[in-house]
């Protein structure tokens, strides 16, 4: 009875969750993250480098005494990196039990993109397509690039593992 109970409450929390998105900005593009990965989003910290990772794997930050790996988005999407300023932020993101911060230049806001304003990213030509990408959001005359979540962590994960 009591699972009973504790399994509606998820529901009903993953319903108010659906559809909604935490927007970013990484120089002029917009960005969406689903909010029921966010877990939280904090200024920016201090950040301990490790040797030898990617470049975009900016280091590791104590967050309340657990370390979180923080991974620089901008760079991760080849961007050039900009100096980190009041406004840059670390989103924490919760995937599959591991916990990441993706560093963006300023979070904008929570939306409500409906499925049907959600389409598949166009095909750029051979090899150009965005793993990244799950879809593109359209929001009245914009759009908001929707990022997938998992690909991005399950592709730092195994990169990460590999590296020893």
């Amino acid at each position: 009875m009591a699972e009973a109970a504790v399994q509606e409450l998820l529901e009903q929390e993953e319903d108010t969750q659906k559809e909604k998105y935490l927007t970013f900005l990484l120089g002029n593009e917009f960005y969406g993250i689903e909010i029921r990965y966010v877990t939280e989003i904090i200024g920016i910290q201090v950040i301990t480098q490790i040797p030898e990772l990617p470049e975009y794997i900016r280091g590791i930050i104590n967050l309340r005494g657990k370390i979180i790996p923080v991974m620089d988005v901008r760079l991760r999407f080849k961007k050039p990196l900009r100096e980190y300023n009041d406004r840059t932020c670390i989103i924490v993101v919760d995937i599959k039990d591991v916990s990441i911060g993706l560093i963006v230049d300023s979070v904008s806001e929570v939306l409500t993109i409906p499925e049907q304003d959600i389409v598949t990213p166009p095909e750029m030509g051979k090899g150009l397509g965005n793993k990244y990408i799950k879809g593109v959001g359209k929001v009245e005359n914009e759009v908001k690039l929707i990022l997938d979540c998992d690909m991005l962590l399950d592709y730092e994960i195994n990169n990460l593992s590999n590296l020893k």
